[in-house]
């Protein structure tokens, strides 16, 4: 048996996260680093990037890049750029994501193309164009490892007006299944999280109010929002050899809403 700081290692690993620079994206990059990854992290703001990156130690450890994925061309673009400058990839984080809230009556035909585009078609694009630095990188004890980052709101029969938003999660966790299957034989395990609420940018006016802040907490089993301990925690499992042999889950990361809905 291995100790515990080599189970949770990915020391000499390299990873890519999208939308790396802020919310979630931001504490599985901090994560990933201080375990050891080398991690690029991508977004269209590249300035925000290179200051993140540049704060956990620069390109030694983290590296940032711009990229506009809600567009085939951005997505490409950035595979190519990985592609120049690693030969193997350990780590896909599918993380960059966008919302549109919403009255039924109201929600306009454009929230679709813009929200489906980001969330779902993008990290299908951008793992099928990664596919050989992934495969090189795997092995049957070690794979590879995709992690996308789904929502709650994929799982559950609540939309809270975000109606392509929770379709489009729902969707990912779905591709998540079918490329667990698809790639388990190039030794490449495809994962899930689903977070609840947590204190980012997209949950921006609920998170610094507070009797809203207090509000969603009480609708959580734990009554609590989530913390970058959480998401590390999840992200570090799955990405580690502590979670080698776990392919196609969608990892509930919601204090326990999920389950009672």
């Amino acid at each position: 048996m291995i100790g515990l700081d080599e189970l949770f290692s990915v020391a000499g690993k390299v990873a890519l996260v999208t939308g790396g620079g802020r919310g979630i994206g931001l504490m599985i990059t901090e994560a990933l680093v201080a375990s050891g990854a080398r991690v690029y992290i991508a977004s269209r703001k590249r300035e925000v990037c290179e200051k993140v990156a540049a704060q956990l130690g620069g390109d030694e450890h983290c590296i940032g890049l711009g990229a506009d994925l809600s567009t085939e061309a951005g997505v490409v673009g950035l595979a190519d750029e990985i592609k120049r400058r690693e030969a193997r990839l350990h780590i896909l984080v599918n993380n960059s994501g966008a919302a549109w809230g919403a009255p039924l009556e109201d929600f306009p035909w454009g929230a679709w193309d813009k929200v489906l585009d980001l969330n779902l078609i993008a990290p299908f694009v951008l793992t099928r164009e990664l596919l050989p630095l992934l495969a090189r990188a795997g092995t049957a004890a070690d794979p590879a490892r995709v992690v996308n980052v789904g929502s709650m709101l994929g799982t559950i029969t609540k939309s809270w007006t975000a109606y392509s938003y929770a379709a489009s999660k729902a969707g990912l966790h779905h591709i998540t299944r079918i490329f667990a299957n698809e790639l388990a034989e190039r030794h490449i395990t495809v994962n899930a999280i689903a977070p609840g609420p947590f204190d980012t940018e997209m949950m921006k006016q609920a998170a610094r109010n507070e009797a809203s802040r207090e509000m969603v907490a009480n609708g959580i089993p734990l009554k609590r929002w989530g913390t970058a301990e959480d998401a590390a925690g999840a992200v570090l499992f799955l990405c580690s050899r502590a979670g080698a042999y776990v392919s196609g889950a969608i990892i509930p990361l919601d204090g326990g809403a999920s389950a009672r809905s």
